[in-house]
C-alpha cells in the first residue's frame, strides 16, 4: 500500500486559523509578521488544493464558509497535535518527564492536591498526570519499589525515607441509621468483635494485616469507603472511616458515629514520600512544591 502524501501543510492551516482568529488577512499578517500577500496566496493554495472554499471576503473583513468552519475546527486538532508532538520531543531533551505517577492513601483528604494540580496545569508542558489509590500497605509498596514519582502514605514511613508531615487523618466507628449499635448510648469496642466489620482491602500485592482495627472475625472487604457506606446504610455492619469522608453521610443521617465507651476516634498521620529525590524531574519537583505550598497557606 502507497505511502499517504499530504497535499496541505500544517503552515497552511496554521494561517488559516490565524485569519479568523485575527479577523482579516492584514490583521494576521501582522500578528504573523508576514505579508498580506503571502498569507492570501497561501489560503487561496490551500483552497485549490482540496476544492473546497473555505474562506470568502465581505468587504475588507475574511468569512469562514459552512465547509470552512468544519474544516477548521478539525485543523485545531491537527496543530494542537503539532504542538503537543514537539512539546513532548522538547521535555524529554530537556528533562521534563511525560508523564508523573502520584500514589495517594485514600484516607488522604484530596482537596489540597486537586488543587495544587490546578496551579500545575498551566505550567506542565503537556505532562500527563497519573494518580493511583492505594490502601494501607499498598503506599509503601509503592515506595519500595520506586513505582510512583510521589507517594502520599499513612502511618509509619518505611525507614530509609525521607518524609514530608501532611495532616492527621481521624477515624469514627460508624454504622447505618436502622443498625442496632446506632440506638446504643454505650457500647464497649469489645463488643464489636461480634459484629460484622467492613473493611477496605489491603492495594498491595503482599497485603499485611497490621492497620486498622481488624479484631471482628465476620468480615466483608470492599475496594473503597464509597462502597463500606454504600452498605452501611443499608443498616449492615460497621467500619471504621475517616471523619471527613463520613461528614455528608452524617449529615445527610444516613450513618452515625457508635457511641463507643472508649477509643472513640483513632487518627493517622499522613506523609508526602519522595521514593527517589535523586532522579526526581522538573515537572515532578514543580508539582511537588506546588502540593506543599498548600499546607503553608
Amino acid at each position: 500500500m502507497p505511502l499517504y502524501r499530504p497535499k496541505s501543510t500544517i503552515e497552511q492551516w496554521r494561517i488559516l486559523q490565524a485569519v479568523v482568529d485575527f479577523g482579516g488577512y492584514a490583521q494576521a499578517g501582522d500578528a504573523l509578521n508576514k505579508s498580506q500577500s503571502s498569507l492570501n496566496h497561501a489560503v487561496s493554495k490551500l483552497q485549490h488544493t482540496l476544492g473546497v472554499q473555505l474562506l470568502e471576503v465581505k468587504g475588507r473583513k475574511a468569512y469562514l464558509t459552512k465547509e470552512g468552519e468544519v474544516m477548521l475546527r478539525r485543523s485545531r486538532l491537527l496543530t494542537q497535535n503539532v504542538e503537543e508532538l514537539e512539546q513532548l520531543a522538547d521535555n524529554m531533551t530537556s528533562g521534563w518527564e511525560p508523564e508523573i505517577t502520584i500514589a495517594c492513601e485514600t484516607i488522604h483528604p484530596i482537596e489540597k492536591l486537586y488543587s495544587a494540580l490546578e496551579e500545575f496545569y498551566p505550567q506542565a508542558r503537556g505532562t500527563r498526570v497519573r494518580i493511583a489509590d492505594e490502601v494501607l500497605t499498598g503506599t509503601k509498596e509503592r515506595i519500595l519499589e520506586h513505582s510512583a514519582d510521589l507517594v502520599i502514605i499513612g502511618g509509619d514511613v518505611p525507614k530509609g525515607y525521607s518524609a514530608e508531615t501532611l495532616e492527621t487523618v481521624s477515624f469514627i466507628a460508624y454504622c447505618g441509621k436502622s443498625h442496632s449499635l446506632a440506638e446504643r448510648t454505650e457500647v464497649d469496642i469489645e463488643e464489636l468483635t461480634q459484629e460484622l466489620q467492613i473493611v477496605i482491602s489491603d492495594s498491595s500485592k503482599k497485603p499485611e494485616e497490621s492497620g486498622g482495627w481488624l479484631k471482628a472475625e465476620q468480615r466483608w472487604t470492599v475496594s473503597n469507603f464509597f462502597q463500606a457506606i454504600e452498605i452501611l446504610k443499608r443498616g449492615t455492619g460497621f467500619c471504621w472511616i475517616p471523619t471527613h469522608l463520613a461528614k455528608h453521610e452524617v449529615e445527610q443521617g444516613n450513618i452515625t458515629p457508635i457511641q463507643l465507651t472508649s477509643t472513640r476516634e483513632k487518627s493517622v498521620l499522613t506523609h508526602l514520600v519522595t521514593p527517589t529525590p535523586n532522579q526526581l524531574g522538573p515537572g515532578a519537583t514543580l508539582l511537588k512544591n506546588l502540593f506543599l505550598k498548600q499546607y503553608q497557606e
